[in-house]
């Protein structure tokens, strides 16, 4: 492992810790930047987090995708995962936390807020940081190409029904703009920059493909640093203004994330995955689509709403816990050598 990657939980702390600094100095700096968003996706974090997933996609190889269907045991359970269970234990555990275990400190009106932000991070999967947690546990891209592709067609149809069934409503309305648009940055462009790319290098030599990714990884690193620096101080006036509030809703947020992990985890080792599969299909159903759930909490509740808040403090819980999560999924790789454990 390189300097980035064998630091990068540090990397990461001091990214969390420039962005709250940043924001509370240059709060100006942060709200332009903020408004630089077209449906609900910032522009300037979609740059980065495409700089982050660009080198992974040119590891995948066309010719190899098709092989896919052959092992179909890790999409079953990504897709599971994803919308027959990640759903309803969060809307579960919004409401032992909120409406019992939370009662005391919490008003009624805030709770259902709470709840609802939590159910609807739980009812969107995530796209684009699926790519960087498998090149990080050293996934197979084709593989996840291919389950990060099949869950964005599952969730053009399946978003709108779950969340309105456990919101209690019936007006919840997909933001297409913001699904299409996030899909478009975060998975088409780099993937045909990607294929192109891959192309290209082939020609020059057997080797190049590989050469040029190493060069590009410590860029990759650094796209992720900058995403959390800047999603930091988007929210760093929320941070210092509402650490209560933030700590109390980060709580089930992080339950719900390492058992959601966990239920994978078992499953995938029950089918029996290869562990370049398992550790993808495992991160991908614990990850979420935080530009969805929080249009859609805006557009259902408003922006100074507490669903609003549940689904930002899910923004500044998940690369930290995600990481964890990595850490254990390299601690367990069963192919890692005597050398690459000490």
């Amino acid at each position: 492992m390189g300097l980035f990657e064998r630091f990068l939980t540090v990397w990461v702390a001091l990214g969390i810790g420039a962005g709250v600094a940043l924001g509370l100095a240059l709060p100006g700096v942060f709200q332009a930047i903020a408004a630089l968003e077209y449906a609900q996706v910032n522009l300037v974090v979609a740059v980065f987090i495409w700089v982050m997933i660009y080198p992974m996609m040119i590891q995948i190889d066309w010719a190899a995708v098709k092989d896919v269907g052959k092992k179909p045991q890790g999409l079953m359970l990504t897709l599971v995962v994803n919308w027959l269970i990640k759903p309803f234990t969060m809307a579960a555990l919004g409401v032992l936390f909120f409406q019992v275990l939370f009662a005391p400190w919490v008003d009624a009106q805030s709770a259902s807020e709470y709840i609802a932000g939590m159910i609807l991070l739980g009812v969107a999967p995530c796209t684009a940081m699926v790519f960087v947690w498998s090149q990080l546990v050293k996934g197979d891209a084709n593989y996840t190409l291919v389950q990060v592709s099949v869950n964005d067609l599952i969730m053009v149809v399946a978003f709108a029904p779950i969340a309105a069934f456990l919101l209690g409503v019936t007006n919840v309305t997909v933001p297409w703009e913001t699904l299409v648009l996030s899909t478009v940055l975060y998975v088409v462009l780099p993937l045909a920059a990607g294929m192109a790319t891959r192309h290209l290098l082939q020609r020059r030599s057997a080797h190049a493909v590989a050469d040029f990714v190493a060069q590009l990884k410590p860029w990759s690193i650094v796209g992720l640093i900058a995403t959390v620096v800047l999603l930091f101080g988007f929210q760093a006036g929320t941070i210092v203004a509402k650490p209560l509030v933030i700590g109390l809703i980060a709580v089930p947020l992080v339950l719900q994330t390492y058992g959601i992990f966990f239920i994978s985890w078992w499953a995938a080792r029950w089918l029996k995955l290869p562990h370049n599969v398992a550790g993808p299909a495992c991160l991908i159903g614990t990850s979420n689509f935080f530009e969805l759930a929080v249009a859609v909490a805006i557009s259902l509740f408003g922006l100074n709403s507490g669903a609003a808040l549940a689904t930002v403090v899910g923004v500044l819980v998940e690369v930290p816990v995600m990481l964890s999560l990595v850490a254990m999924v390299n601690a367990w790789n069963p192919d890692k050598t005597p050398e690459s454990r000490s």
